[in-house]
């Protein structure tokens, strides 16, 4: 055997290693099978309590038998439906359950500690060994086109007024939290697949842009005011929305200041409401976050001009995408007390001074 056949069976062996222990998930998601059109689908029970509640995709419960709060309390839009343990939850039961085991099974990734809020992560697989947490008033930002999944070794929490915010192209369909427990959000909004074993819960006014799914022994939750979709495919093609072209306003936006709060809410027409948002190219500058409800708010860090592609998806799937540019700028500087004294004083002497002036002349 030659040595440059060794040499190249070598390389070649190198590179089969190399490609087994890279993790394909972070290219490719995983399959999510008959479950693609479910926004919501429980193992036992799914339960819409209070009012106001939107779905944007098929609501589904198996092998339970118990769908509760529809369309009293939650809405399900068309085409979508509810299916209770027929063929349709049946089989999507079964793709789920295969989801989470492929997510439980996926090697590699990066250790994260408890607490995701704060964080800004690019696609990947990320572990966390017991309970995850986004904390009140924090963000999770995933920024990038790619696949990110999560895996959590017990429960999930994001508490209110916390936030996980998709910049850089990032898709909420291609995020995938597998929760080895029960996922809690009481957050303003998350984004992503979540893969729950034994229930997951949406506090009040808690928007999901994903999916909520548990296996055969879990349980789904609504409080009210709830708005989740945005990744299920229709179940029969959805004609164009007749009316106007989809427009989204305001088509500029003011300027704002370092340190200042800011905040713009932007308005969808021309197809049905609800309409939703997200980023799909460009930046914000840095401490704006836009909120799935349209809200472009926070406290900017920097001064300059970021440009940001803003997508308006309203309920039917029809969408229009407008670039949005913000200026920040400095403050004005505000003049201290001393400086103040100091100009007040020097204009009383050059008074002072010209009052003289005048009388010695006159006195001349």
């Amino acid at each position: 055997m030659s040595r440059q056949h060794v040499y190249r069976t070598m390389i070649a062996a190198f590179l089969i290693a190399l490609c087994a222990v890279a993790p394909a998930s972070a290219q490719t998601p995983p399959p999510v099978g008959a479950a693609q059109s479910f926004a919501v689908l429980g193992g036992t029970t799914v339960t819409a309590a209070g009012t106001g509640t939107v779905i944007n995709g098929d609501v589904g419960v198996s092998p339970g038998t118990s769908i509760t709060g529809f369309p009293a309390g939650a809405v399900v839009v068309p085409p979508f439906s509810t299916h209770v343990n027929d063929g349709a939850a049946i089989a999507a039961q079964t793709s789920t359950t295969a989801l989470f085991n492929t997510l439980a099974a996926t090697s590699g990734g990066t250790a994260l500690g408890a607490e995701l809020g704060g964080l800004t992560l690019a696609p990947g697989t990320f572990t966390i060994a017991s309970s995850a947490n986004i904390a009140s008033g924090t963000t999770l930002t995933l920024t990038g086109s790619g696949v990110f999944i999560f895996k959590v070794g017990s429960a999930l929490t994001a508490n209110v007024l916390s936030n996980v915010v998709l910049l850089n192209g990032a898709n909420p369909c291609n995020v995938f939290f597998q929760v080895t427990s029960a996922a809690t959000l009481n957050g303003t909004t998350f984004a992503g697949n979540v893969v729950a074993q034994t229930g997951v819960t949406l506090g009040v006014g808690a928007a999901l842009e994903g999916r909520a799914l548990t296996t055969a022994a879990g349980a789904v939750t609504l409080s009210g005011g709830n708005r989740i979709g945005g990744c299920s495919a229709a179940a029969a093609p959805v004609p164009p929305p007749v009316g106007p072209v989809i427009t989204i306003l305001p088509a500029s936006l003011p300027n704002g200041t370092v340190g200042v709060a800011f905040s713009q809410t932007l308005t969808g027409s021309g197809g049905p409401a609800p309409f939703t948002f997200r980023v799909t190219a460009g930046t914000l500058s840095p401490g704006l976050t836009l909120t799935p409800a349209g809200v472009l708010a926070g406290t900017p860090t920097a001064a300059g001009t970021s440009t940001a592609t803003i997508r308006g998806t309203a309920a039917n799937g029809s969408f229009a995408e407008l670039s949005l540019a913000v200026t920040i700028v400095l403050p004005v500087p505000v003049p201290t007390l001393p400086q103040v004294f100091v100009v007040l004083l020097a204009s009383g002497l050059a008074a002072l001074g010209y009052a003289r002036l005048r009388q010695r002349g006159f006195a001349g």
